[in-house]
């Protein structure tokens, strides 16, 4: 078992990093009632393992024995049906699944699935909590009209049913939503946090940490601590005993964007940004998200650049990657934002060295 998954805390006084986010949601689960709620904050800060505690000190041990189901689905859209086929993780107590899996379609899952699934009243087995939790991931994804018909569900069966929505940005979900939820921004881990967590799975596993090496990894984790831990634990698989400068190893995508930001630096030519193209597509293909790939390709490219054309790079950067939460297919964004920057770089080499 990954120690991601190994050290994870299951329940509420467990937590080591959002101690005061615990003991909060502690206190509402105290009270035989729990609002709507909404974790929102950037990816590894916790939310997930907050989430799952939570369902633990709700309902107990039951709410972690949960079965993986593909469920395929028929939903009537008036002259077409539609199939659809859902991932969900559930117990007896909650279903987790992912709604912006559905892409265009997500509305008629918001709709018609999730209609169904809160239209069941459960009760648990001490007949305290009448009601069922849906847990959904990445609410800020989900198309306008799929937030408008969640809000008309989590108003509809309130009764049996608490939504737990979760999300990395809670901009981009829709104020009638945000203000029905109790809203729980989560904060990413500080270094010293990061630091603490990584110190503690080193003493579990019995390892000996040189000095300021766990402060290494944390610095290198962009303050996520999933990814401080999966680098704690690849720097132990690759060597141990640990030494003083041992060298931690970037993301294998990271390594790869780093490459297309050279490929780019290189030549400005429509070759060159078909060869990119084709790079952009693997990253997509395998799972990297499309905004990660244009930040991580951008301070890149930063990093490459004289100060004078920062500035109107970063505003490119921005205007793409807005139009690119806009539209449906992010590569075009992305590989837009990569000709603007041929286009701008190479007419600054011309007009300085002609």
């Amino acid at each position: 078992m990954l120690w991601v998954d190994k050290y994870r805390p299951r329940t509420l006084d467990k937590i080591i990093v959002h101690e005061e986010i615990a003991q909060n949601l502690k206190k509402l689960v105290s009270e035989q009632d729990c609002p709507h709620l909404l974790f929102y904050g950037p990816p590894g800060s916790g939310k997930k393992t907050l989430i799952m505690a939570l369902l633990k000190q709700m309902f107990g041990p039951g709410a972690e024995k949960v079965k993986l189901e593909n469920k395929p689905w028929k939903i009537d859209a008036g002259s077409r049906t539609i199939e659809l086929e859902l991932t969900t993780l559930s117990s007896t107590h909650h279903i987790e699944l992912n709604p912006s899996d559905a892409g265009f379609q997500d509305r008629y899952i918001i709709q018609e699935i999730i209609k169904d699934m809160a239209k069941i009243r459960p009760l648990d087995a001490k007949g305290k909590r009448s009601f069922k939790v849906l847990v959904l991931n990445q609410v800020d994804k989900l198309s306008k009209e799929a937030q408008h018909s969640l809000r008309r569900t989590m108003e509809k069966y309130s009764a049996s049913c608490r939504l737990i929505l979760c999300c990395n940005s809670s901009s981009r979900v829709t104020e009638a939503i945000r203000s029905r939820c109790l809203n729980m921004r989560v904060s990413a881990p500080t270094p010293e946090q990061i630091v603490k967590v990584l110190e503690f799975i080193g003493k579990k596993e019995n390892l000996q940490l040189p000095p300021g090496f766990t402060a290494r990894i944390a610095a290198q984790s962009n303050r996520s601590l999933r990814r401080a831990i999966l680098s704690f634990e690849t720097c132990r698989v690759q060597q141990y005993p640990f030494t003083a400068n041992q060298a931690i190893s970037p993301l294998d995508w990271e390594q790869y964007v780093s490459e297309i930001a050279s490929d780019i630096m290189k030549e400005q030519s429509p070759k060159r940004l078909f060869l990119v193209r084709g790079k952009l597509y693997e990253l997509l293909v395998n799972c990297i998200p499309p905004e990660i790939i244009l930040k991580k390709l951008l301070s890149e490219l930063l990093k490459k650049l004289d100060s004078e054309l920062k500035h109107e790079v970063c505003h490119w950067a921005a205007y793409y990657e807005h139009k690119m939460r806009q539209g449906q297919k992010a590569i075009f964004h992305i590989e837009a934002f990569v000709a603007k920057f041929m286009s701008i770089y190479k007419s600054f080499l011309i007009a300085t060295f002609g």
